[in-house]
């Protein structure tokens, strides 16, 4: 009796259940991309025709397969895009896939169209035009987003609410003021989707596998036809570099926590205990039992998108730390990551940009709360300081015993009388008064970058101006 599994299910035993062949078939599963990087079919459509086309003004191919090549990924682009293109895994992946399609189509002139270049500056390529064409989305996202912001506060740039240091109430700012620190988050970020986008605006074509070409092929002419700054300076690096992708992936991590903090401010704001906003219905869900709720999921999953978007940082740092040059396989593993991070983050854009847009805000709720709390005791340690004299320390323990003064009768500092506050330091006048109202607090706060209103709407103009 033979020790060979005599079936099928038998010989697969090892390999377990999901596959149906032996280890040739699994091969193929681990080795094909075809699955997911087919979303790179524009750009490799793309830069297959600026190859081709370069190829022949350089005299390598002639004119007529140049055309023949250029024309015929024209037909392969329609056909993807109609929904009617073979994709094949046993291809492997999108270039294989265009490169076979494009031989059906025009015959032998397809197999003109790889001279003097690789798979590997192929990719490389592909993958670089299609990370940088998801940097001028989230450029585009984050400029709705900042509009949305700076609506919000051109509205409240003098509606009074509760600043907060440890999420306890610690100084009256402006609604506008608040809305306007999100607006330098965000600048922040579209900056380094700018920094990003120009610096990974090289080409890698015609690096080919790693050492470059002996044909005379003319790089910068491909560089310009892609919209490239000039050709990527070392075939060696051109091939292994995935700096752009990590670049990207670090810039959206950082912007999905800023977008994370937003949410969670409109959670916390939305709450039946604040009740400091309000989201409209198209953000908004209610409940399978309590008929009272209005639950601000769509602020809560853009909260979560930084765990899938931090995560894909981690992955694709994790497959490229200890790669040796120039191109090995584990580079296939960075373009799941990528796409599923760009298509989160501009999710999470456009759904924030849609929300503020929406929101509305309860100033009154907001003065009540600021006005609550003795959120202007800094006022009055600095009235101390700078009216009676004292040195800050001493006027930060006088108004920490007003405080308390206040806090044993259950009223509010400016609800004090002249006389409770003179028997705790004689100093203090009547001006005091002065200084105690939430509107004052904020008025006064007019250094640059301060609360006052009009500091804030100084802000707001900059900002217009700048993304005019």
């Amino acid at each position: 009796m033979t020790d060979r599994p005599q079936n099928k299910d038998a010989a697969n035993s090892m390999w377990g259940g999901r596959f149906a062949a032996g280890p040739d078939a699994i091969m193929e599963a681990i080795n094909a991309s075809i699955g997911f990087d087919r979303r790179l079919y524009a750009q490799d459509i793309r830069g297959s025709r600026a190859h081709a086309a370069m190829l022949a003004a350089q005299g390598i191919i002639s004119d007529s397969d140049a055309k023949a090549i250029g024309e015929g990924l024209l037909t392969v682009l329609s056909e993807i895009e109609a929904g009617d293109f073979p994709f094949r895994t046993a291809l492997e992946d999108i270039h294989m896939n265009v490169e076979a399609r494009l031989k059906e189509i025009i015959g032998e002139p397809a197999g003109r169209l790889h001279t003097g270049r690789s798979r590997n500056d192929q990719v490389a390529t592909d993958f670089r035009l299609w990370v940088r064409d998801q940097c001028d989305a989230a450029i585009e996202g984050l400029q709705a987003l900042i509009r949305a912001a700076l609506s919000q506060a051109e509205a409240g740039a003098d509606w009074v609410m509760p600043g907060f240091t440890h999420l306890q109430t610690a100084q009256p700012v402006t609604w506008g003021h608040h809305m306007m620190a999100y607006v330098e988050m965000f600048g922040r970020d579209l900056s380094r989707f700018q920094d990003a986008r120009a610096r990974m605006n090289e080409s890698p074509l015609g690096a080919a596998a790693l050492a470059g070409t002996g044909y005379p092929i003319d790089r910068d002419a491909t560089a310009r036809a892609l919209g490239f700054d000039r050709p990527m300076a070392n075939s060696l690096d051109a091939v292994s570099d995935r700096d752009f992708a990590l670049e990207f992936l670090s810039a959206a991590s950082i912007c999905a926590v800023h977008l994370s903090r937003l949410a969670e401010e409109l959670v916390i704001w939305s709450s039946a205990q604040f009740r400091f906003v309000s989201m409209s219905d198209k953000w908004s869900t209610g409940s399978s039992i309590m008929p009272q709720k209005r639950n601000p999921d769509a602020a809560e999953l853009i909260r979560a998108k930084i765990g899938r978007i931090l995560g894909a940082t981690v992955a694709l740092f994790t497959v490229m730390k200890g790669l040796p040059l120039a191109y090995s396989k584990d580079m296939q593993e960075d373009k799941e990551q990528v796409f599923d991070a760009a298509d989160n983050l501009m999710l999470a854009l456009a759904a924030m940009a849609g929300m503020l847009s929406d929101l509305t805000a309860n100033r009154d709720k907001m003065e009540a709360a600021a006005s609550a709390g003795f959120s202007t005791a800094t006022d009055l340690a600095d009235w101390l300081v700078r009216e009676a004299g004292l040195p800050f320390r001493d006027a930060h323990h006088v108004t920490g015993s007003l405080v308390a003064l206040a806090e044993s009768k259950g009223v509010d500092l400016s609800d004090l009388t002249l006389a409770q506050m003179k028997s705790v330091h004689d100093a203090i006048t009547d001006d005091i008064f002065g200084v105690l109202g939430v509107h004052n607090s904020v008025a006064s706060r007019q250094s640059y970058g301060g609360t006052a209103p009009d500091q804030v709407r100084a802000q707001i103009t900059r900002w217009k101006e700048k993304l005019a």
